[in-house]
């Protein structure tokens, strides 16, 4: 039977001789429940609040009815719970659970100035939408884009939340970096078309740390994927050497980093590294006795055969000195199948196997990051036409991340959800139904009874208040 919308609802085939009426009419029921979760973490760790302060508020502080706190929350929780598009909180603004998690003290919204509002707590998607919008230099005499974002106090959130986030210094660290497409429909601001990914698009670099987000920089297409990557670590090595100066740093990143500069930067501050290196007939005959080799063990199995050589090696015009280089001679069914790394750690401290297959293969750990942050928390939404209204999307959407990597990290601690993506949080932990009460003293939220992941949430709370 087809689904029947009448003024009384919707009618769908019931049981039996009943039929099923349904309408959007229940009054205070969220889907969001989970949003509690979400609290709990920014109590802990003050992520969204540390990101608030990055922001200058211009606006007149007794004409406001949403802090800048407030409101950076609410965009960044919206986010966690899969709301990318700012129209979803022209509705959202009603959801008194939601604000109460926000922090408003009136979640009902009954306290309103104007009384079209009455209702609805929360900022609607006009006043959101001036956050990203608003730029230095114009906000403090901008009528309505009053709240600006400054760019260079986030940097230091992103490593101020790492560093937090342990407990005594770690004696060895791995930084990753990698450059994504993010392509683009319009006309935005910066645009260009990347021969590689076949569109227009931007690139930006992401550098992590394990799980942790230490830098979302959004570039124009028209550079080397390598761009900008010396400033960065630059920036990154030397506050983190100043909180643990005796830890060991080793940076990891696929063949598009293997640059002159920033090996020899690497080299002149006591930073190891393990860089992808493109393969040219002079390194492959270097290793040809060895291809020979699997070649031969190959058609002999029927099996991929996988060897390992390493020797110095330097290029005719743009390295400065000859560099250890790691070389798989791999023969699959059918073909051969050489790569081939350069890195700075001795011989004597790392073995040729274990540098490209524990080391740099271990990067593709980066990736799934990376397509967390695209894929479930919209980091390429950037269809603004400011190239500064996208960076700072960008940066919200990394907050985001922060968010539910603390959940995932502490929350989720000795569970078998301690790696799960964010979208199995997201779908197992955050988007419970529940029918909430706000009395003068309370709130009450009553979850849906047949949550299956009931144990785990209660797991959650208890890891996160510990």
């Amino acid at each position: 039977m087809t689904t029947e919308c009448t003024r009384g609802g919707l009618v769908f085939q019931g049981s039996g001789r009943r039929e099923i009426r349904a309408d959007f009419n229940g009054g205070d029921i969220t889907s969001d429940a989970g949003v509690l979760l979400l609290q709990e973490v920014e109590r802990r760790c003050a992520i969204v609040e540390q990101f608030a302060h990055c922001f200058d508020d211009h606006r007149n502080p007794d004409r406001i009815e949403h802090s800048v706190q407030e409101l950076i929350a609410q965009r960044v929780f919206g986010l966690a719970l899969g709301y990318e598009d700012l129209n979803d909180h022209d509705d959202l603004r009603f959801d008194p659970l939601l604000a109460a998690a926000i922090g408003k003290a009136d979640p009902k919204g009954t306290k309103r100035a104007r009384k079209r509002d009455e209702g609805a707590s929360l900022a609607g998607k006009s006043t959101l939408n001036r956050v990203e919008l608003s730029r230095p230099g114009v906000a403090e005499h901008d009528r309505y884009r009053r709240i600006v974002l400054r760019e260079e106090f986030i940097d230091q959130v992103f490593l101020d939340v790492f560093l937090q986030a342990h407990a005594k210094p770690p004696k060895q660290i791995t930084l990753d970096l990698d450059a994504t497409d993010d392509p683009l429909h319009g006309k935005q601001e910066g645009r260009f078309f990347h021969g590689f990914y076949g569109h227009y698009c931007y690139l930006p670099l992401y550098i992590f740390c394990g799980d942790h987000l230490l830098c979302a920089r959004l570039r124009e297409a028209d550079i080397d994927a390598s761009a900008g990557t010396v400033d960065e670590l630059e920036r990154i090595v030397t506050h983190i050497r100043e909180q643990w100066p005796n830890v060991e740093i080793l940076v990891r990143a696929d063949s598009g980093f293997c640059r002159e500069e920033i090996m020899a930067w690497c080299e002149n501050h006591r930073v190891d590294f393990v860089f992808g290196l493109a393969r040219n007939q002079r390194l492959e005959r270097k290793i040809a006795g060895k291809l020979k080799e699997a070649a031969r063990r190959s058609e002999e199995t029927g099996k991929p055969v996988r060897l390992f050589d390493e020797f110095d090696y330097r290029t005719l015009d743009t390295w400065s000195r000859a560099r250890r280089v790691v070389a798989k001679a791999e023969h699959l069914p059918g073909r051969s199948n050489p790569r081939f790394v350069v890195t700075s750690l001795k011989r004597s401290a790392v073995g040729t196997r274990r540098v490209y297959e524990d080391l740099y293969c271990a990067r593709g750990e980066m990736e799934n990051r990376i397509k967390e942050q695209q894929l479930y928390l919209f980091a390429d939404r950037t269809s603004s036409s400011s190239f500064r209204a996208n960076q700072t999307r960008l940066y919200f959407s990394s907050i985001a991340y922060l968010l539910l990597d603390a959940l995932r990290r502490v929350g989720l601690a000795g569970t078998d959800m301690a790696q799960a993506l964010c979208s199995t949080i997201r779908t197992r932990l955050l988007k419970i139904g529940a029918r909430v009460c706000v009395t003068v003293r309370r709130i009450w939220v009553a979850m849906a009874q047949a949550c299956p992941y009931a144990q785990l949430f209660r797991r959650a709370v208890a890891n996160l208040r510990s």
